[in-house]
């Protein structure tokens, strides 16, 4: 039973991580990457669908992005679709093919992001103390109900502490290695 808890808590915790990363992919570091246009959605035929799926998108150098639709009468709606996106990119067509080029970062834009970058790891140690409290409330509940004892109430909390600190630990890391990445020039 307490093993049940600590397994559901260690994969949420996991997921928290992983979330985690999955955000910080999408931050622009002034390196080019598929990752930052994973999110723009184009409208195709009346639907919205994600960039990946109408077009071929491909880091052709360290700041060039190379997207080349499927189709050639989707470069209109894929070009406005990168306009109107948060990446504050233009767009340069030729023929079939969008180029986007992404410019070097300045100082004050890579702190702001170091700062964005910050708040998504604290939102993620939030969500992993959340999940710590939940596993905690389960594990008292479990006391309550008489299904286990004192002493293996504590040793539960104490590892249940432990797997928390480590998450913690591996989202200071991540972290970490982000803001060194948007510093380096």
């Amino acid at each position: 039973m307490i093993k049940d808890i600590l397994k559901d808590a260690e994969t949420r915790m996991g997921k928290s991580v992983e979330s985690l990363r999955h955000e910080l992919t999408r931050l622009r570091t002034g390196r080019a990457s598929s990752a930052l246009v994973d999110h723009i959605k184009v409208s195709y035929y009346g639907s919205d669908m994600p960039l990946s799926q109408v077009a071929s998108v491909a880091a052709t150098d360290g700041r060039t992005l190379t997207i080349t639709p499927w189709e050639k009468n989707m470069v209109g709606p894929v070009e406005k679709a990168i306009l109107a996106s948060d990446l504050g990119i233009t767009p340069t067509t030729a023929g079939t093919v969008i180029r986007i080029n992404i410019p070097a970062l300045t100082e004050e834009r890579r702190r702001d992001l170091g700062k964005q970058v910050a708040h998504e790891g604290e939102n993620s140690k939030v969500a992993v103390r959340n999940i710590r409290r939940d596993a905690m409330q389960h594990v008292k509940d479990l006391l309550k109900e008489k299904e286990i004892t004192e002493d293996e109430e504590r040793r539960a909390e104490q590892d249940i502490q432990q797997l928390t600190d480590r998450f913690v630990k591996d989202i200071d890391e991540v972290v970490k290695v982000k803001e060194a990445e948007l510093m380096e020039i």
